[in-house]
């Protein structure tokens, strides 16, 4: 083996350096180069060769070539001089040429294999199965769809006659005949039935050099056109709702051009088909910007904008979503609604809900606003209450809104279908209410109609009945009232046969019933009867954070009473409000701002300090009270527990400013055990202040 020595280690030399470490006739022992980052040098490392910047540290009767790449005269002139007369130099030509053909040599092989690469790419690509022989009857080709429907393997295949392969092929006849075969049918050897095309190939010289065929399985054509069927059949099906709907439907495609417009679009945007098709998507805008056109820029959908179109200034509301296949945005299609008509049927739905609510039960509980714990604990109370039979009993200070949630314990009941019956005890007098209570028999008393009257207890049959300032009823009233609770059913006045009745009975009032009790102008028994369940609805001053949310939605209330648009109250009019204690809680509130709206300006859309009466806040009454002693003298232990009790929750009442939560968290009882307190020893509301 001849040892080498490389002169030069950039493109030339690493060529040389190449070729010499495919051959086994030559080794190179050292390469040469002063540049000491040389690819040559790079190579020459990793493959354990020897390296450096000086030629004559390496040269030595043991080299038997020296191939100088560098391409310096001198330097070859000087290694000439040098070498032993054995040794053999090669100019740098050589290198250079050799570096060429080496560079022609790659780019050669890498278009071979790009080709190869595409040549395969496409024959495996195909769906069609393919399948190729030569002018002896051999595979040559054999593709990935062949492999799928013969069941045969590529490696398995080629270089066989074909005849060994597929015993049926008609390919050989078509080297021997030259003829094309076009569409015929065939049966595989597994079973599938095909449709083949075999063509001879004949090169330029008019030499056979082989067949080929390409197949197609018939169950999947079939298939195919089976598709194809559905598919009109679903476009048929698509075309004929969009033209039959109601809402103005528009597509465009991915380039913002609009391709199908239906006939409600037409008649919403007052604009035809040639106005619109193959026009930009804001084309048809009026005010606002194409929402077609940010969906296709972000391919996010869009929802519930509002613009004007068409000539006609139509105000409406877009919803546009983009159209994905197959991941590739296809273009967008928008809904437009006409908001004339949805304003329209919202007055209908407003107008029918207003004389249904003069029907039957008006609230519920989504129409109660508070978010306060006392509230919550209220609202869930009540909707606890709602879902058994059992008598609620409202309690709370006038205006509190007692009322509002027997409205909502009726509707969330499974009673809600039926009557809903609203009775103020104390609007009545007591012969009047007994017999609007419980009805009467013909000529039980002068006046009375002939044939007798319903009851109101008969009326809420099946329903609900709420009875309001329950406190003010009268001892006899009373105790036909607790019969009612006990045995289900009524008396008429007048009259001795019971009438039975299922009805849910809704007490409430703002009285201490308890003290009632105690001064004997409210039954015990029926005290118990009626307070099966309680819930304390709490004043508007021990909320007063609720104010701003209360006071929003009273001004839509009023708005639509006195057709006036106030959008809301300054920030000055909610602070001087929370300012105030509201001794007629949310009933004043209402007052106050119906009369602020009354005289403001048509103008003014926001309640300010100025349109707001005065609000002056009492004095309060326990600030200069002295401390509360609890007297022994000739007193029982339980009356002294009491008043000692009454006292401690009066006090941290008034440390914390009336705040129910912080009082009971810091006595360590329940908010509920507090509230029952509270009404118990008849604590004084100004305490809570």
């Amino acid at each position: 083996m001849q040892k080498v020595m490389i002169v030069g280690a950039g493109k030339g030399g690493t060529a040389i350096l190449t070729i010499l470490q495919e051959t086994e006739m030559m080794e190179v022992v050292a390469i040469v180069d002063v540049n000491k980052s040389a690819p040559g040098l790079v190579i020459a490392r990793k493959l354990n060769i020897k390296t450096g910047n000086d030629w004559r540290l390496y040269l030595s009767d043991e080299i038997d070539i020296v191939v100088e790449a560098t391409g310096d005269e001198q330097v070859f002139r000087e290694i000439r001089e040098k070498r032993s007369k054995s040794t053999v130099i090669i100019p740098g030509s050589v290198a250079h040429i050799t570096a060429k053909l080496m560079e022609e040599k790659e780019v050669l092989i890498s278009k071979f294999k790009e080709e190869t690469y595409k040549h395969d790419l496409i024959f495996n690509s195909t769906h069609d199965g393919m399948i190729v022989i030569d002018d002896k009857g051999s595979i040559i080709l054999f593709n990935k769809s062949s492999e799928r429907m013969t069941g045969l393997n590529k490696a398995d295949v080629l270089g066989k006659h074909i005849y060994d392969v597929i015993a049926t092929s008609k390919l050989p006849r078509v080297l021997h005949t030259r003829d094309t075969e076009l569409n015929q049918e065939m049966i595989l050897e597994n079973g599938r039935k095909i449709i083949t095309t075999r063509i001879p190939m004949v090169n330029e010289n008019g030499l056979l050099i082989g067949a080929f065929a390409v197949f197609k399985d018939i169950t999947e054509v079939v298939n195919l056109a089976e598709e194809i069927t559905n598919l009109k059949e679903i476009q048929t099906m698509l075309q004929a709702i969009i033209q039959s709907s109601d809402d103005a439907i528009s597509v465009v495609d991915e380039g913002g051009r609009g391709i199908l417009i239906n006939p409600a679009y037409t008649r919403i945007t007052g604009l035809e088909q040639e106005e619109v098709i193959g026009k930009p998507a804001n084309a048809d805008i009026y005010e606002g910007e194409s929402m077609h056109m940010q969906v296709l820029k972000t391919r996010r959908p869009v929802r519930g904008v509002r613009m004007k179109v068409g000539p006609k200034k139509k105000d409406v509301v877009v919803n546009v979503a983009p159209i994905i296949v197959d991941s590739k945005l296809k273009g967008s299609v928008g809904v437009i609604h006409d908001m004339s008509e949805i304003h329209s049927l919202t007055n209908e739905l407003n107008r029918a809900r207003q004389i249904i609510r003069t029907l039957e039960a008006k609230y519920t509980f989504d129409d109660i606003i508070g978010s306060s714990e006392e509230m919550q604990i209220a609202i869930e109370q009540a909707k606890l209450g709602a879902k058994t039979p059992a008598t609620v009993m409202l309690r709370g200070e006038s205006g509190t809104g007692k009322e509002l949630f027997a409205h909502a314990i009726h509707n969330a009941s499974d009673r809600k279908y039926n009557k809903f019956v609203r009775v103020n005890c104390a609007a009545l007098s007591e012969s009047l209410l007994e017999s609007e209570l419980f009805g009467y028999e013909e000529g039980a008393f002068s006046g009375a109609k002939r044939g007798g009257k319903r009851g109101l207890f008969e009326e809420a049959h099946n329903g609900s009945i709420f009875l309001d300032e329950i406190g003010e009823l009268s001892a006899n009233t009373q105790a036909k009232l607790l019969r009612v609770l006990q045995e289900h059913e009524i008396t008429r006045v007048g009259g001795t046969k019971p009438v039975p009745i299922n009805v849910r009975v809704i007490a409430a009032t703002n009285v201490n019933l308890e003290k009632g009790i105690g001064n004997g102008t409210f039954r015990e028994d029926l005290y118990y009867r009626l307070n099966r369940m309680p819930i304390h609805i709490p004043s508007l001053r021990m909320r007063k954070k609720e104010i701003p949310a209360l006071a929003e939605y009273l001004i839509q209330k009023i708005n639509q009473d006195y057709g006036r648009n106030v959008e809301g109250l300054t920030d000055d009019a909610v602070e001087h409000l929370c300012s105030y204690n509201w001794p007629g809680n949310v009933r004043e509130l209402e007052n106050v701002l119906g009369r602020a709206i009354i005289f403001m300006a048509f103008h003014e859309t926001y309640i300010q300090v100025k349109h707001i009466q005065q609000l002056t806040n009492k004095e309060d009454l326990n600030q200069n009270k002295s401390i509360i002693t609890v007297t022994v003298d000739d007193q029982k232990l339980s009356t002294l527990v009491e008043q000692y009790e009454s006292k401690v929750i009066n006090e941290v009442l008034h440390k914390y400013k009336g705040n129910k939560t912080l009082t009971a968290k810091s006595l360590g009882i329940s908010l509920r055990s507090l509230y029952y307190k509270i009404e118990k020893y008849n604590i004084a509301n100004n305490s809570m202040q």
